[in-house]
């Protein structure tokens, strides 16, 4: 039970989960805004602005860098992890998002002419667009910034010396 509650202390994760669910609630506020409608949908779905996955990790990039010193392989670590994340989710994951839009096409020419057949569509939001990584990424840097300056107290020798 103890190994949970060292989990449960974990400054750095709590701040990364805290920046991703704000960032999947902000969704839900850009959601209203572009198409004045609440749809909670969005909660749980990834693509979309700002990117969750942007906030998380960076969050967490941040987070570590505050606590393990920006000179530590820590921070490297979790700043290439970061790197690949965001990546990831503006290049190979918006190619298959629009991959999946151009199927969706072809699949509706071909029902259009067998309407025998029914094939479920491809999800098209997959990825994102740069700028709602940079957002995301810069939430996320918000975020741990704040929390971990306003929230927890400092028990690593790098923060006490002002590091």
């Amino acid at each position: 039970m103890q190994d949970i509650g060292d989990i449960l202390n974990n400054s750095v994760l709590l701040v990364a989960v805290i920046a991703c669910l704000i960032a999947q609630a902000a969704k839900l506020a850009v959601e209203l805004l572009k198409n004045h409608k609440l749809d909670f949908r969005v909660l749980l779905t990834t693509g979309g602005m700002p990117s969750a996955h942007s906030a998380l990790v960076t969050a967490l990039a941040t987070g570590v860098g505050q606590t393990a010193g920006w000179d530590s392989p820590e921070f490297a670590i979790a700043t290439i992890f970061a790197i690949i994340v965001m990546y990831d989710a503006a290049g190979v994951r918006q190619a298959a998002g629009k991959q999946a839009r151009i199927l969706n096409q072809m699949m509706d020419e071909l029902f259009s002419e067998h309407p025998e057949l029914n094939e479920d569509r491809l999800k098209e939001l997959l990825g994102h667009t740069p700028f709602q990584v940079i957002v995301g990424s810069m939430l996320g840097v918000c975020i741990a910034w704040f929390v971990n300056t306003l929230l927890f107290t400092p028990t690593y020798p790098v923060l006490a010396a002002g590091g």
